[in-house]
């Protein structure tokens, strides 16, 4: 296995709960302006190593998912801003270039402290 991507979660925007239910986390960099930390998982970032791929694995804790779309600026997002929007609804394709897709499954709630990476087997 090897990891393309790991982290820490750092902060939690007081809206990210509202978005775990409807199927997002919505993750970005340190650097992030103050009006996008309401709902955002802030993080710390401390490996990256390579792009993202459909076959890749997100996980956080003890959760993982596989990668079953990635938009067309989703790396370039994650690898310049730490951002990272995980929209848990099952597509192929991702809607929009900033989307990385995984199955349509509850999301865990995230806490302060929480490792997330992607990898590769």
């Amino acid at each position: 296995m090897t990891a393309l991507y790991q982290s820490t979660v750092t902060e939690i925007g007081e809206l990210v709960p509202a978005f775990i239910a409807e199927g997002m986390l919505v993750f970005f960099g340190e650097g992030a302006p103050e009006e996008l930390r309401d709902f955002c998982i802030m993080h710390e970032v401390s490996h990256k190593q390579d792009q993202i791929m459909v076959g890749d694995f997100f996980a956080i804790d003890d959760h993982e998912f596989e990668i079953l779309a990635v938009g067309d600026v989703a790396n370039e997002n994650l690898m310049n801003l730490g951002h990272l929007n995980l929209k848990a609804n099952g597509n192929g394709q991702a809607d929009l270039p900033g989307d990385v897709c995984i199955a349509e499954v509850e999301l865990p709630e995230i806490r302060v402290g929480a490792h997330f990476g992607i990898t590769r087997r």
